[in-house]
């Protein structure tokens, strides 16, 4: 078993695989640290964060602070070793980062320097990368901008969304820090520092960047758009005032004379939707006011009343 007491530092579900990577491997978790638990659902009933509610399943304490900072001493009295964060939410402040004897450790899904910021699963997607992967960095005052000691990459296949490469960069983080771990308690790691000058950032994922235009995107960005929001936060298109969010879709590339965003019909398994540059295929959808549903049944009932109108 390690000796070094450990804080861990996350919030929903991606963190909790850490969590029980280091519980697993026997390392001294003395607390953790959460958002807090907030209302959920129409009945607005109040739910333990999901790393909140595996450490009431494994024993650890978790602190969860409103404000972090105003009030950082729940943590530096606790007198940790080395504090180690993976998606928390929040910033730690300055005299929580000087704490620890062995620093501080975060685990970021990118290739750092590359997607600094908030938003490092969906950005890749979206801006067209054919790879993505994780970082084992140092935290300091500046966001995502510490010495990095070790990286894994991982392929972005062609039709891959945020929903299917979550699962592979989580299961990617806990390994990383898994092999790498060890090695940084035992001195043996050594951080390189980033280049600045290939630094780019995502920041949160504004609403309004949740619209997708077919009349204004060429179909490959128009693609790429789409699946980097699914299936958080979702995208969807405006259709006479009324949104339809998108679970799955596929890419045409091709000659379509049909005006861009036009419903052109129904095949076999799919809406048709003109874009500049082919045609999006609409497999899985809800139409804002229904359940969501595939493209059979939403033809079923609706394939009149939309075929050859227009998203904006």
């Amino acid at each position: 078993m390690f000796q070094e007491k450990i804080i861990f530092f996350g919030t929903g579900t991606f963190s909790c695989a850490i969590l029980k990577m280091l519980k697993e491997e026997k390392y001294n978790v003395i607390a953790a640290v959460s958002q807090p638990d907030r209302p959920v659902g129409r009945k607005h009933i109040i739910t333990a964060t999901p790393v909140h509610a595996l450490c009431i399943e494994m024993g650890i304490p978790c602190l969860q602070p409103e404000k972090l900072r105003k009030e950082s001493h729940l943590v530096t009295d606790l007198k940790p070793d080395l504090i180690i964060t993976c998606s928390y939410g929040q910033i730690v402040p300055d005299d929580i980062l000087a704490c620890p004897e062995k620093g501080c450790l975060n685990i970021h899904p990118s290739l750092l320097p590359k997607y600094r910021g908030a938003s490092p699963m969906h950005f890749p997607i979206i801006n067209g990368d054919t790879e993505t992967g994780v970082s084992l960095m140092e935290m300091t005052h500046a966001m995502d901008a510490g010495r990095v000691y070790a990286q894994v990459k991982l392929p972005i296949g062609p039709d891959d969304t945020e929903a299917d490469m979550e699962p592979r960069l989580r299961e990617a983080s806990v390994q990383l820090l898994k092999d790498n771990l060890p090695l940084y308690l035992a001195g043996k790691l050594v951080g390189k520092a980033q280049d600045e000058s290939q630094v780019t950032v995502c920041h949160t994922i504004p609403r309004e960047f949740e619209q997708v235009h077919f009349q204004k995107e060429k179909i490959n960005a128009l693609y790429n758009h789409i699946r980097g929001l699914i299936d958080w936060p979702l995208p969807y298109g405006l259709l006479e005032g009324k949104r339809m969010k998108f679970y799955k879709v596929r890419r045409e590339v091709k000659n379509c004379q049909e005006a861009p965003g036009t419903i052109m019909g129904f095949d076999r398994d799919s809406m048709l939707v003109a874009a500049d540059g082919g045609v999006i295929h609409v497999l899985e959808m809800q139409m804002e006011g229904h359940k969501r549903m595939n493209a059979q049944a939403f033809r079923n009932g609706m394939e009149k009343e939309v075929t050859g109108k227009r998203f904006d």
